[in-house]
């Protein structure tokens, strides 16, 4: 065999491997190009479903959750605070049947929950007005808060906007609008699942 086929045949390995070896590199610097152009992990949990276990919440009490960077109050209301609810006077309240209230279809009545589950609110804690969070305040008759009058229900210590046990906004006070109440569906009788809508899921 001559020098020229031996060069022949060299060369075309020399081409075929340099060919493999850029083309794996193309791919290698591809993949991680293309990889961000998917959303991070931060940015997927920012917008995932929360599912919470309800099972140990007590009557009266409230657990806080965070769903898209919003803290998500749940309470388990008394059977004495839900008919205190339906005993406000909604001449006292700015939107008594929630009109215009930022919540589900599938979530109705001065409970302001799904059927079948109204001891049960689910709402976004932030005040309406300017985003503060208000506080829980179940406490009934509180002096701080118009004595008798007071059924329980959030208090925004920012501006001092009022809502009951529903989170229905109080007239007078600056909160323009009821808390608004998420998506939510229920798995289980003990687990809530936050950002699923209960029409779809």
């Amino acid at each position: 065999m001559s020098n020229d086929g031996v060069n022949q045949s060299r060369r075309k390995f020399l081409l075929g491997a340099t060919g493999v070896v850029g083309g794996a590199g193309i791919v290698g610097a591809a993949v991680p190009f293309v990889a961000s152009w998917q959303p991070s992990a931060k940015a997927k949990a920012a917008g995932a479903p929360v599912k919470v276990n309800i099972a140990q919440l007590e009557a009266g009490g409230r657990l806080v959750v965070e769903w898209r960077g919003k803290p998500v109050y749940i309470v388990r209301r008394t059977q004495e605070s839900l008919a205190a609810i339906d005993g406000i006077d909604a001449n006292s309240l700015k939107d008594a049947n929630s009109a215009s209230a930022k919540q589900p279809g599938y979530v109705s009545g001065s409970a302001r929950s799904q059927e079948g589950k109204e001891e049960v609110l689910v709402l976004v804690g932030l005040c309406t007005h300017l985003g503060c969070a208000p506080m829980y305040r179940p406490d009934v008759g509180a002096a701080d808060l118009g004595g008798d009058s007071w059924l329980g229900g959030f208090f925004c210590p920012c501006h001092g906007s009022t809502f009951d046990m529903s989170g229905r906004v109080f007239a007078g006070v600056p909160a323009p609008t009821n808390l608004e109440i998420p998506p939510h569906t229920y798995e289980s009788d003990d687990v809530l699942i936050i950002g699923i809508d209960s029409e779809v899921a």
